[in-house]
């Protein structure tokens, strides 16, 4: 049974004749995007510092969110790369994920503006990221952590972005990383439809329709082959990699891929631990605000963190 202050949320959407990001351009999807988020997201916590700071990325200057908590010593570190089906969404968006992940799990949490499509398609997303981890390790020594405990997580596009990192990390030496947190990823190259797809592609937080959207922007101008750059499944080895916790919505059209990359994974000898959170819809992690089983997915993450690299 789908979570209760989910359905809430989806009846007052419903009600107020909330469109969807399909038809909407990416400039008035992101404000809507903003919105939702700041309606069901945790604040940031009192004892998280938050700063910003940039690097020379592969199109520019980047901006990099970062949180740190206020203990003695903070030894780990984590890149959490934001959702948005690389369309929508900021940093700021999510300052209560990342500030709460900072607060529990005691690492410095970096986020990293990384950039948008249409205008900048694929692989720039990628391209921002993997640089942004690769920062990271070189700036750890001034960051005040250890080089060998850096960890990725990320959400939906952001759970692609962090899986494809993970993969980039291992075939260009490094960074190691000590745990990649996906939380119900995209992984597929969409010419395979879900069963996931069918059930869940209508009616609940992301519609089969948006993700045809989301896509569509990403891949424009794009002639490149779908690869694991952009499906991570599609990875003709997935050995070698970092220990993984997978985290998939029971109502979520993303939900059979997430499985699937998890089984894919673990089939190639990952250590992989899969969570299927039954009640919970796509765009979870962000719900932390009105609903207790999204609090305590995300806790979930934290608590991975702490104990893997923290």
């Amino acid at each position: 049974m789908l979570d209760p202050q989910i359905r809430a949320l989806l009846e007052q959407a419903r009600e107020a004749g909330a469109p969807d990001f399909a038809d909407l351009p990416p400039a008035v999807a992101r404000e809507m995007y903003s919105q939702i988020l700041a309606a069901t997201d945790l604040p940031v916590p009192a004892e998280v510092a938050l700063s910003e700071r940039t690097m020379a990325g592969p199109g520019g200057e980047l901006i990099l969110r970062c949180y740190r908590p206020a203990k003695a010593e903070v030894r780990g570190a984590v890149l959490y790369l934001h959702g948005g089906g690389f369309v929508v969404g900021t940093p700021s968006d999510y300052d209560g994920v990342a500030g709460t992940i900072a607060a529990l799990s005691g690492c410095l949490v970096v986020q990293v503006d990384y950039r948008l499509a249409p205008e900048h398609p694929f692989p720039a997303a990628v391209e921002d990221s993997y640089a942004a981890l690769v920062w990271l390790r070189e700036q750890a020594t001034e960051l005040g952590i250890d080089p060998a405990r850096i960890a990725i997580a990320g959400d939906s596009a952001g759970a692609n972005l962090s899986a494809v990192c993970a993969l980039l990390a291992r075939d260009r030496g490094g960074p190691a990383l000590a745990l990649q947190c996906l939380i119900y990823p995209a992984t597929a190259n969409g010419q395979v439809q879900y069963d996931s797809y069918r059930r869940f592609g209508a009616g609940y937080t992301l519609t089969s329709r948006a993700m045809s959207y989301f896509m569509g922007h990403y891949l424009t101008g794009s002639d490149a082959p779908a690869d694991m750059r952009m499906a991570p499944l599609s990875a003709p080895d997935l050995s070698g990699l970092p220990p993984a916790l997978v985290q998939v919505a029971g109502y979520d059209p993303l939900r059979d891929e997430g499985i699937a990359y998890a089984e894919a994974m673990a089939a190639a000898g990952t250590s992989v631990t899969l969570v299927e959170y039954a009640s919970l819809a796509h765009g979870y992690i962000s719900m932390a605000g009105i609903s207790a089983g999204a609090r305590l997915a995300l806790e979930q993450v934290a608590t991975a963190l702490l104990r893997a690299v923290a």
